[in-house]
């Protein structure tokens, strides 16, 4: 089989080096996929937004599935567009993938069909958001309603930095159009889980939990970022709470997404907070999360393209998906000053004695066939092992054995999934 994979980090990396353990698979194809990637696809210098040149390459090439893997692609459409041309795909249609490029809708969604989330009010003018402000609870989270890449959320621990965000998302457009409307919700406290789940719009199948890192900084501090590091299982979604989820959230959701004529079939990523009144949505993606999915493939021990050629179909089946019942931990390494200003074009070079696993992010091959550092976050170091406190020692005494100029990386990753599980 010849596949394809929309996108170029991480996530897709992670993604493509599951897919290739099928024995089916002769062409993994990348677009555009990175340096790092092409050891493991060929990858082809088109835009994962560029819909109608990846639908014009896929169908040249015959392309038997595809895997549309980033947010902007979906919103965009690339999924219809495909299947539009003949070539099946994985991933929501343009209908369903509104779940998460629109803030307002999924909002609105869980209100109607009375999903747990926190409380909020959508503002599409700055003056009534600021006059809110004076008078609402703070702390207070301010989201902008379209795709920020992962960072048009701020939490404004005061009011004049929720007035600062309200300004800069809504004047000064620092998300663009992304900023026009925007969500002002409560401020939920409780710890953090990630579960992404395959879902064909009838069933929903969660994949094993996990825990993502969001900060630059150690201790939880700093900027938010794209994900500084993950872990898995997250030892807070206990059994009792993923029953909850699955009666409360996840089939409520599939369910209200099909009543809205918005089937939703691909994987659909429920970001939650636990806390003293249960399980809460604080966001949903339309897609792999990043960098979960460097931790939770890892540990599926199911055929990833049997799942998601399943999925895709509208016969998937809880029996199509195991996990095996030890841990992974991730570890970014990523560019001293991300996320704001940082240098690139270091060489990356790996010790021979490496034995974890090696997700790239950010990183472009040149011609002489050096891989050099190319973005914010640049790689993700992995390790698979039977306990969680194993598999975190693993990826940072491998972090050790890779190598570039300017290189940065949480040293607390798992950390608080540690002290939990000691609880």
């Amino acid at each position: 089989m010849k596949l394809l994979v929309v996108g170029g980090g991480g996530r897709e990396h992670a993604i493509i080096k599951k897919l290739k353990e099928n024995k089916n698979v002769e062409d993994i194809f990348a677009l555009p996929g990175n340096g790092g990637i092409a050891a493991d696809a060929t990858c082809v210098d088109i835009g994962a937004k560029d819909i109608e040149g990846i639908v014009k390459f896929a169908v040249e090439q015959k392309i038997d599935f595809a895997v549309v893997a980033p947010d902007d692609p979906l919103v965009l459409g690339c999924v219809d567009a495909l299947q539009e041309a003949g070539i099946p795909a994985f991933g929501p249609n343009k209908a369903a993938a509104i779940i998460e490029g629109s803030k307002v809708f999924s909002k609105n969604l869980m209100k109607k069909y009375g999903i747990p989330t926190a409380q909020y009010e959508v503002f599409t003018d700055e003056k009534s958001a600021l006059s809110y402000l004076e008078t609402c609870p703070i702390p207070t989270v301010i989201k902008a309603d379209g795709l920020a890449l992962g960072k048009g959320v701020i939490i404004a621990e005061t009011r004049e930095e929720a007035k600062n965000a309200v300004v800069s998302m809504m004047e000064e457009k620092i998300f663009g159009e992304s900023g026009s409307n925007i969500v002002i919700e409560e401020f939920l406290t409780g710890p953090e889980v990630s579960v992404l789940s395959f879902t064909d719009g009838n069933i929903v199948v969660p994949m094993v939990s996990s825990m993502d890192h969001k900060r630059a900084l150690d201790g939880d501090k700093g900027l938010n970022t794209g994900g500084m590091g993950t872990v898995a299982p997250n030892p807070y979604y206990t059994k009792d709470v993923a029953d909850r989820c699955m009666k409360e959230i996840f089939l409520p959701t599939i369910e209200a997404m099909k009543k809205e004529g918005r089937e939703f079939r691909g994987c659909l990523y429920f970001g939650l907070m636990i806390t003293e009144n249960g399980p809460k949505v604080i966001e949903y993606n339309c897609r792999f999360g990043d960098p979960e999915t460097q931790v939770v493939l890892p540990l599926l021990d199911s055929d990833l393209l049997d799942i998601m050629m399943a999925t895709a179909e509208g016969r998937l089946t809880e029996d199509m998906v195991k996990f095996a019942d030890d841990s992974a931990c991730c570890v970014v390494m990523a560019s001293e000053g991300y996320p704001k200003s940082y240098e690139k074009g270091f060489p990356i070079t790996v010790d021979d004695d490496f034995e974890g696993t090696l997700y790239i992010a950010g990183a472009k091959k040149k011609d002489d066939g050096t891989v050099v550092t190319n973005g914010g976050r640049v790689l993700g170091v992995v390790s698979r092992k039977t306990t969680l406190k194993e598999a975190v020692d693993e990826a940072y005494r491998q972090v050790q054995k890779v190598h570039f100029e300017n290189a940065y990386y949480r040293k607390d990753i798992g950390a608080r999934a540690l002290a939990a599980k000691e609880k």
